[in-house]
């Protein structure tokens, strides 16, 4: 064997240990939801989702937003499935609020073992639509309301000797969108706080993950505000978010996000798209900004009068294309998932 073959096979059986040692490791991480105090914000959608996997596992669960009849709803949905849940009015991006919010779950149940970031907001238009308020509103809800939930719940987890953190990011909180700004500005932002965060409570037995999907096919559009011409970004939102392939039904990303939150998980990018996106990003991201530079200029819709400056709702934003045939996932999602209008 000449000194390259064995530097190869020693190469190649190193990686086998290291992948194995990993392995090891992130088994003996695991954690039983049996009995576990959950606490998950975002009443819609994924968080939902969650709370139904969760709960059916046997985890107690609390979640928390800032609509009464959203929390009404999935309480209902959940004991359907024979799921008690505790709701909780709550806007996380008021740290007050967020701080009762842990401290009235630890004097219920005696614990949180599991935090769950996950409420948020979508602005959908042209960056000359877009108002200083628009990028407020989601730094409150994805920046803001992570960090006071997390602030409040460290302690707590740190007294009974460890916890999990989960934060939902974006594929939007590593690779910026057009028409997209707020939204992905408050992602990265709380990419980077679950990020760095991670490395200085690990110490304590906490595991934070970082979760990035991709288009997850939620209902999320109808209950996203759009500016400009916003029956055509509502359109293109909502057929992207439709595309078997390009998104994922909602109930299979709860799936990887508690599978990445049993193990303690670094990080988790949510579909096959996304990953890709990143690594080409992280290789050549001059060639996705000029792709990106494309699709602004001759696919999404272009800025429009003044009266393009007001948001209006998915639902207020129905054209001819949506709903149709080409949104019907979304729809069904949005049946599935507390998205419809009441």
């Amino acid at each position: 064997m000449t000194k390259t073959q064995e530097t190869v096979v020693a190469a190649g059986a190193l990686t086998v240990g290291a992948a194995l040692l990993a392995r090891r490791v992130r088994a003996a991480r695991a954690v039983d939801f049996r009995d576990a105090c959950v606490v998950i914000t975002g009443a819609r959608g994924l968080g939902l989702e969650m709370a139904r996997q969760l709960g059916s596992e046997g985890a107690r669960i609390t979640i928390a937003a800032r609509d009464q009849g959203e929390l009404d709803r999935a309480r209902h949905d959940l004991a359907d499935r024979g799921i008690d849940a505790a709701t909780t009015v709550c806007d996380v991006g008021n740290r007050d609020a967020a701080q009762r919010l842990v401290r009235d779950v630890v004097a219920r149940t005696g614990r949180i073992d599991v935090l769950i970031n996950n409420a948020g907001v979508i602005q959908v238009g042209p960056l000359e639509h877009m108002q200083r308020g628009d990028f407020e509103e989601a730094m409150a809800v994805h920046f803001w309301g992570p960090l006071h939930t997390m602030l409040a719940a460290i302690p707590q987890m740190k007294q009974q000797g460890g916890g999990r953190i989960v934060n939902i990011s974006s594929i939007g909180g590593k690779i910026g969108v057009p028409h997209l700004a707020p939204y992905c500005a408050s992602k990265f932002a709380l990419t980077g706080l679950s990020d760095s965060i991670r490395a200085e409570v690990s110490k304590d037995n906490i595991h934070v993950t970082t979760v990035c999907p991709g288009m997850m096919r939620t209902g999320s559009p109808f209950n996203a505000w759009f500016k400009g011409r916003h029956r055509d970004e509502f359109t293109w939102f909502a057929i992207s978010d439709s595309i078997p392939g390009m998104s994922i039904h909602s109930a299979r990303a709860a799936a990887q996000v508690i599978d990445a939150c049993r193990y303690g998980d670094a990080e988790l990018v949510i579909t096959l798209p996304a990953k890709l996106a990143v690594m080409i990003n992280g290789v050549v991201p001059e060639a996705v900004a000029t792709v990106m530079a494309l699709a602004n200029r001759f696919v999404l819709p272009q800025p429009t009068d003044e009266s393009g400056d007001h948001r209006h709702s998915g639902w207020q934003s129905l054209s001819d294309a949506a709903p149709s045939k080409l949104t019907a996932l979304t729809e069904r999602a949005a049946a599935r998932n507390n998205q419809l209008p009441h």
